[in-house]
Parts: structure tokens; C-alpha cells; sequence
């Protein structure tokens, strides 16, 4: 046997020449491995895709409005000269929109890796046990996500905060109780739709990290 084999999911027990080995129990826990990371794997893919498509939706609302916005022409205001335009770009929401993009980069980063461990799964019911992926091999992808997932938290979380601080610094801008004639000032649903696709980032970025993490500590305590 050569050493590389003691990174296998399975220790194969010292026996003597007479004595089978026990390649059913093996198999069994093969099996097992390979249908938690099926599982795991699909179910994380899934509730990422949604989480991930809801982001990218939302940013691409938000970003051909904004870019709608500016073309936008005045509209005719009496006692205001030259007009008021309809539209109107809020200052300072390209922050969000950058960060909401970036982790939607992370998003699909995260969804590959989720879509190798339903591959890792099928390699392990694979009878030909050269094909089996190496416990090192899963671990590493694994790390990789949990790393992707809390970057994906973080430059999200950067995102919507940015966005909700600047609806707050609108909200208290506004008068009570009159007509606002300027843009920069009132709270649009473009606004809302950036705050809510980071949202939808920070969630699937946790979905990938304590997916990855969980299968992480599962295969470590299974090889003890």
C-alpha cells in the first residue's frame, strides 16, 4: 500500500492472510460520506441558487433604474424654476451597489463549491476506489468555502449597512409636513432594492459558511 492511502476516508484494519476484510462495514461508511455530502451539497446549491438569483435580480433592478434615472428630464414645477427632475440619483448608493455586486461574485463562488460536493458524493459510490476522493482533497474545498462564506457576510454586510445608513440620513433629511421638491431627499424604491439584495447576500453567504463548516467538522470527528 502506498502512504498516500492513510489520507483515505477509511483506515483499513491490520489482519491476518486468513482473515477477510470487512469491505461491507467499509463500504457502508462510504456510502454514508457520500450521502451526507449529497445532501448537504444539493440542499446548500439550492438555497444559495434562490438566495443568489433574488440577489442579482435585485441589483440589476437597481442598477438599470439608477442608470434610467439620469436620463430622466425635468419635470415642471410652478414656483420652481427649471423644473424638478422625476428621477434623480442618490448620492452615495454606489457603495452598496459595489459591495452588493461583489458579494454576489462571492455567491456564485460558493455555489461551485457546493455543486463539488455533490461530486465528491458521487466519486465515493463509485465501486473503483481510485476515483475516491482524498479526506485532504474534501477538507480543503471545504475550508474554501467556509472562508468564501464569511467574505461573502462581511463585503455584504459592508454593502447594507452602507445602504441603511444612507436611507436613515434621508429619513431624518426630510421635513415634516412638506412638499419635497429635491430628489436627493426622498426615499425611493431604487434605495430599498440595493439594502435588499445585500440582505439576500448576507443570507446566502451564511447558508454556504455553516454548510461548509458543519460537513467540515462531521468528516474530521468520522475519520477519528
Amino acid at each position: 500500500m502506498k502512504g498516500s492511502r492513510s489520507d483515505s476516508f477509511i483506515r483499513q484494519p491490520l489482519v491476518l492472510m486468513e482473515t477477510p476484510i470487512p469491505t461491507s462495514l467499509n463500504q457502508h461508511k462510504l456510502d454514508r460520506i457520500a450521502t451526507v455530502l449529497r445532501w448537504v451539497g444539493l440542499a446548500s446549491f439550492c438555497l444559495q441558487f434562490v438566495l443568489t438569483a433574488a440577489a442579482a435580480l435585485t441589483l440589476a433592478f437597481a442598477i438599470t433604474g439608477r442608470s434610467f434615472s439620469q436620463q430622466l428630464t425635468p419635470t415642471t414645477v410652478p414656483g420652481v424654476p427649471g423644473g424638478v427632475p422625476t428621477g434623480g440619483v442618490t448620492p452615495g448608493l454606489g457603495i452598496g451597489i459595489f459591495w452588493g455586486v461583489f458579494g454576489v461574485v462571492v455567491l456564485l463562488a460558493n455555489l461551485y463549491i457546493a455543486f463539488r460536493l455533490t461530486r465528491f458524493a458521487r466519486r465515493l459510490r463509485n465501486l473503483n476506489a481510485s476515483v475516491h476522493p482524498k479526506k485532504a482533497e474534501v477538507l480543503q474545498v471545504l475550508k474554501v468555502g467556509v472562508i468564501a462564506g464569511f467574505i461573502g457576510m462581511l463585503v455584504t454586510i459592508l454593502g447594507g449597512g452602507a445602504t441603511l445608513g444612507l436611507l436613515l440620513s434621508k429619513a431624518i433629511a426630510q421635513p415634516q409636513g412638506v412638499a419635497i421638491y429635491d430628489p436627493a431627499r426622498i426615499i425611493r424604491s431604487l434605495d430599498i432594492l440595493v439594502a435588499l439584495a445585500n440582505m439576500n447576500g448576507i443570507a446566502g453567504s451564511f447558508v454556504a459558511a455553516v454548510s461548509t463548516l458543519g460537513l467540515f467538522q462531521w468528516i474530521e470527528n468520522q475519520h477519528r
